[in-house]
């Protein structure tokens, strides 16, 4: 079959290398001037910086792409374990070195209160059971009432209702291993009290397999699957964006896209690694959607949005390791206001990226390679980004320069920033939402977009925002998923 795959995110890239090697003539169809979506890489000043997803986890998931295609994960890119993982900092200096080594953990979490290293062991033993439930629905579709209706029992002796911070709360007293335990869902662009305790999954995941970089950044493995891609057959149109999916009126099956240049390009079949929200509302036109109306597609809820600050530093600052979670002194009230209140808070915690802690070449000699990230509401929050980009920005460097980053102002040489306009606009995103459809308990499986569009029956969706959601092993399951259910040509 002609296959056209609109995107080409980590999801699109899955999909289009298993159809490609099925023997499907693929062509990806992107937006911008490289492949990545929201993994793009900017390059300026000598500094090599990650537009995105940083956190690599379930390296099977990798091999899996490249042997589908004949080849070898060593021989496109490098993957290195990290260690620590992640350091959990809280204001008063608290520091959580978070690893797989069993040891290691239950030491961090006696230095915070040793009287809950019981709870730890009863939550990594129910862990085990949550985890083997959620990986066996990672690479299956979720296409039939009954696909729901099978995992049902399962979900509910899980207590699956349940929030991650409530599964949490379940083992420890202590509010910061409640937290240290719970942050997983932001990772996701999920609310931690809100997302379903069936993502508590994702601590069980990074234990049995670890936390990984891809050196030369997370650049380096979009080019390299890039790379495999072309080097068996498939087709790449860059700085090619969709204008609308073209249908067939008889039969309602789409027949192509229309290039916002105008150009027509037929396929038998279409694989969206777009946002769900934006393909259903921009690209198909009302008529043909009796599933997903405009009404249904804006009732749906949506995933936060990001405030990222991409900066290169003329020093090094040592004491930070390469992936740092920082909290505030506020953990449910901040996270009301991003998710349910959709305000600008005064505080924030951050997600702090140091790639050049494990490869320094992504920076001039002597220099750091930076991104700080701050969750902040989607655009449904009546946040005027024109006038608070700036005074924002400067807040969150005064914040790391008073407890983490001395003089870090001083030492800044090279910046660049993007809010939830990036989001919306670059990205075609819906509402700025930086992580699709938020990942809640009734929006997931059988209650998430399904990969099988409900009314286009040859359109296919990829990524964050369908089954099973986001995080690299989310949208790299879904083109999986995709692959699978499309299969080999006949």
């Amino acid at each position: 079959m002609k296959i056209i795959v609109i995107g080409s995110g980590f999801g699109g890239l899955s999909a289009a290398i298993r159809l490609q090697s099925q023997g499907h003539d693929v062509t990806i169809i992107e937006k911008r001037d490289q492949l990545g979506g929201r993994a793009y890489v900017y390059e300026q000043d000598g500094f090599k910086f990650d537009g995105g997803p940083t956190i690599i986890t379930a390296p099977w998931l990798i091999d899996e792409i490249f042997q589908a295609a004949g080849k070898q994960t060593k021989d496109y890119v490098k993957l290195v374990k990290l260690d620590p993982f992640y350091n959990i900092r809280w204001e008063d200096g608290t520091v959580f070195h978070y690893n797989d080594d069993r040891e290691t953990l239950l030491n961090e979490i006696r230095k915070i209160n040793p009287n809950e290293v019981e709870g730890y062991h009863r939550l990594s033993k129910d862990l085990g059971e949550i985890y083997r439930v959620g990986f066996e629905l990672i690479d299956q579709p979720f296409t039939s009432i009954w696909d729901m209706v099978k995992v049902v029992p399962e979900m509910i002796k899980l207590r699956s209702d349940r929030s991650v911070y409530q599964f949490a709360s379940k083992y420890f007293k202590d509010e910061k291993l409640r937290e240290a335990f719970s942050f997983h869902p932001l990772l996701i662009g999920g609310n931690p009290f809100s997302s379903t305790s069936i993502y508590a999954m994702i601590h069980e995941l990074e234990q049995k397999f670890g936390v990984w970089f891809a050196m030369g950044g997370t650049g380096a493995l979009v080019r390299g699957f890039g790379e495999c891609f072309t080097d068996i057959g498939g087709k790449i149109r860059l700085e090619s964006e969709v204008a609308e999916i073209t249908m067939n009126d008889a039969n309602g099956k789409a027949t192509g896209v229309k290039l916002k240049s105008g150009e027509l390009l037929e396929a038998d079949a279409i694989v969206a690694n777009s946002d769900v929200g934006r393909t259903y509302l921009d690209l198909i036109p009302a008529k043909f959607r009796k599933k997903y109306t405009n009404k249904k597609v804006k009732s749906m809820t949506y995933s936060m949005s990001l405030f990222v600050i991409y900066f290169g530093t003329n020093r090094k600052y040592e004491n930070m390791a390469h992936h740092e979670i920082i909290l505030g002194n506020r953990y449910k009230g901040l996270l009301d206001e991003i998710f349910v209140d959709k305000t600008l808070a005064d505080d924030f915690s951050l997600y702090l990226h140091r790639p050049t802690a494990t490869d320094p070449n992504l920076a001039p000699d002597g220099c750091d390679c930076w991104y700080v990230l701050s969750p902040v509401p989607n655009l449904e929050g009546a946040i005027d980004w024109k006038t608070e980009a700036e005074p924002y920005k400067q807040k969150i460097y005064e914040y790391l320069e008073k407890h983490y980053m001395p003089d870090l102002r001083k030492h800044i040489v090279s910046e660049t920033h993007i809010d939830p306009r990036h989001f919306e606009t670059t990205l075609n995103s819906y509402l700025g939402n930086a992580f699709g459809v938020e990942p809640t308990l009734f929006q997931s499986a059988w209650l998430r977009p399904h990969n099988l569009s409900e009314d286009v029956p040859n359109l296919y969706f990829v990524g964050a925002g369908t089954h099973p959601g986001a995080g690299l092993p989310g949208v790299m399951s879904s083109g999986k998923i995709v692959g699978n259910m499309i299969g080999k040509a006949v």
